[in-house]
């Protein structure tokens, strides 16, 4: 033995063979590491998973915290999900035998192991009595979803927050590396800060601060502020030379420093003051919000207006100097006792008058009698004869040779003449007086829209004809043309 020994050792050849063949068994191995070792007996699954959730081959498959396997392979499926076909992913698990015969209410989901986006599949073994053999495959049911990750809190976020965020923790980063014993130092510095902090925190952690309505006020406030940002960006940097200003007169900014706590103090206690006045105008200006929301559309409207009464503004202080003779004038007025006596006589004469106003306005409000009389005016007096114009009545109204005629001063009875008689004899109209309404209101502008009636007479002994005495045509006349025209038919229709 010892010989032999001997000889294998003094073989270069042989050594470097051996050599060999071990790195390449420890490279083959170590390749094959995240597939498992060779030659040592595994337990077969198949697992249904909703989606891949960015597992790659290799990923390892724990159980309790502990390895017991890794993901070989994963494949693409087609299965029916609540009554729609949807793609899924499925697993093959290359499991350790000591975990073997999973009892068949085992579940799987996919967790993440590290913040770069490594991930692992975590079996939670069950406890019912039917196991998966080897080979069988974990339904999808058994499978639960995937918890929310960081990567996809993160995506909802723009682009740009993105990177800003990025910047700001790389930043952050480059600031605190190589200053630990400074980040120390601060740590122990800030001792004396929490101790007074807790007192404040408690504070503020009192519902009656009302610190709830902080943040919600304190969102408002930015979303109010957010079109502005710019402009308020913009005004921050301008105000660069006003800070540089004050900077130049320390003295002036010491004593502006001095006072500010005596102004702070009045300020808080006119704000005392202020609050009621404040929550009234609060309420005013929310009444004015719906006056304020129509501007847009009548400012033109009261521009134009301003613009044509600048001129009359000019001739203001005129009017005013005539409106104090006026005022004068009307104080001399009141101080005359005449006028309450005669302001006491107006309104007996209105008094006086209203009936005759409200008899006689219905015949020009309803009727418009005076147009209508002016009219067969003028064709009454329009008559051409040699001298000038005339009444064309007049050659008519005495008859001597008729008894009883309009021209006599004593008669037996009405005139009754008979229009067949030769010569003609007069025939008595006078139809006046007529109602311009009925009781009710209704039109009734009888005269000039009808004829004169052939007899109206009440209570006429002599059965006379051609005699019309009674104002009142039977039945209602309507309303003239003008007022058919107006749509006015009834007295209360009257614009």
């Amino acid at each position: 033995m010892r010989r032999g020994t001997r000889q294998l050792g003094a073989s270069p050849v042989l050594i470097g063979a051996v050599t060999v063949m071990v790195a390449i068994v420890a490279v083959f191995i170590s390749y094959q590491a995240n597939n498992g070792l060779p030659f040592v007996p595994t337990y077969q699954l198949k697992a249904e998973m909703p989606n891949g959730a960015k597992l790659v081959k290799g990923n390892e498959v724990r159980a309790g915290g502990f390895r017991v396997g890794i993901v070989q392979e994963i494949k693409s499926a087609r299965r029916e999900v609540n009554g729609e076909e949807r793609a899924i992913a499925v697993l093959d698990l290359k499991l350790d035998k000591s975990i073997e015969r999973l009892s068949v209410d085992s579940t799987l989901s996919v967790r993440p192991r590290s913040a770069l986006g490594l991930k692992y599949v975590e079996l939670i073994p069950g406890r019912a009595k039917r196991t998966f053999q080897d080979g069988d495959t974990i339904p999808l049911k058994n499978a639960s979803e995937n918890a929310p990750e960081l990567e996809d809190v993160l995506s909802t976020f723009e682009p740009e927050t993105r990177n800003d965020a990025r910047n700001s923790l790389e930043g952050f980063g480059d600031s605190i590396a190589g200053r630990g014993p400074a980040v120390n130092t601060t740590i122990r510095e800030l001792e004396p800060f929490t101790r007074y902090l807790l007192p404040v925190m408690r504070n503020l952690s009192d519902p009656k601060t009302e610190l709830r309505n902080f943040f919600p006020g304190l969102g408002a406030a930015a979303a109010q502020a957010a079109p502005v940002a710019e402009v308020q960006a913009r005004w921050f940097g301008e105000m660069a030379t006003t800070f540089a200003a004050i900077g130049r007169d320390p003295e002036a900014l010491r004593g502006t420093i001095e006072e500010s706590p005596p102004t702070l103090q009045a300020a808080t206690e006119s704000f005392r003051v202020q609050t009621p006045f404040l929550a009234r105008f609060a309420a005013v200006s929310r009444d004015l919000q719906p006056g304020a929301a129509q501007l847009p559309r009548t400012l033109p409207l009261v521009n134009d207006a301003l613009q044509a009464g600048v001129p009359a503004f000019r001739q203001t202080p005129e009017l005013g100097e005539d409106l104090e003779q006026l005022f004068v004038a009307a104080e001399d007025l009141g101080d005359n006792p005449n006028t309450l006596l005669g302001l006491r006589d107006l309104r007996t004469g209105v008094q006086v008058a209203r009936p005759a106003l409200e008899f006689v306005a219905p015949y020009q409000t309803v009727c418009n009698f005076l147009v209508y009389f002016f009219n067969p005016l003028g064709t009454h007096q329009s008559a051409a004869v040699a001298g000038g114009t005339t009444e064309r009545i007049l050659a008519k109204l005495v008859d001597t040779n008729q008894e009883n005629s309009l021209g006599s001063t004593e008669s037996t009875k009405p005139v009754d003449g008979d229009p067949n008689a030769t010569p003609h004899q007069q025939s008595l109209h006078t139809q006046y007086g007529g109602p311009a309404i009925d009781a009710r209101g209704r039109a009734d502008c009888q005269g000039g829209q009808t004829g004169y009636p052939n007899s109206l007479s009440r209570g006429d002994r002599w059965n006379a004809q051609h005699i019309v005495v009674d104002g009142d045509t039977p039945g209602l006349a309507g309303g003239t043309f003008k007022a058919r025209q107006l749509g006015i038919d009834h007295l209360e229709e009257v614009p």
